[in-house]
């Protein structure tokens, strides 16, 4: 048999537990990816986890990736413009409530 030396446990490798689904699926992640790199340093890699990690380097990944980047800036701006018009829109509406309030305008009895 041979000796590998001192195994990490699973406290040390991990970290705390988890206290949202999406802090455990970050830990399984992680998991997942020292695995693929130790399969990928010591020679042991599936053809699927090679293809993988080949498709993340190459130049069309990085295009859709920041095309993808550009999408979600794109989103964030449209969203804030549309927040921005709701607060011009009521801005407007008030100074003009204002106005009509100011001159009197009450409605009834403008003869």
């Amino acid at each position: 048999m041979r000796s590998i030396g001192k195994p990490e446990t699973k406290a040390s490798r991990i970290g705390p537990p988890a206290t949202t689904p999406e802090a455990r699926e970050n830990q399984m992640i992680s998991l997942a990816v020292d695995l693929a790199e130790k399969q990928l340093a010591n020679g042991t890699a599936s053809s699927q986890v090679i293809t993988h990690y080949l498709k993340l380097g190459s130049t069309k990944e990085r295009i859709e990736k920041e095309i993808l980047e550009k999408q979600k800036d794109l989103i964030v701006a449209k969203t804030e413009s549309i927040q921005s018009a709701k607060r011009v829109e009521e801005l407007y509406i008030n100074a003009l409530n204002a106005m009509r309030e100011y001159t009197g305008s009450q409605g009834g009895d403008g003869d």
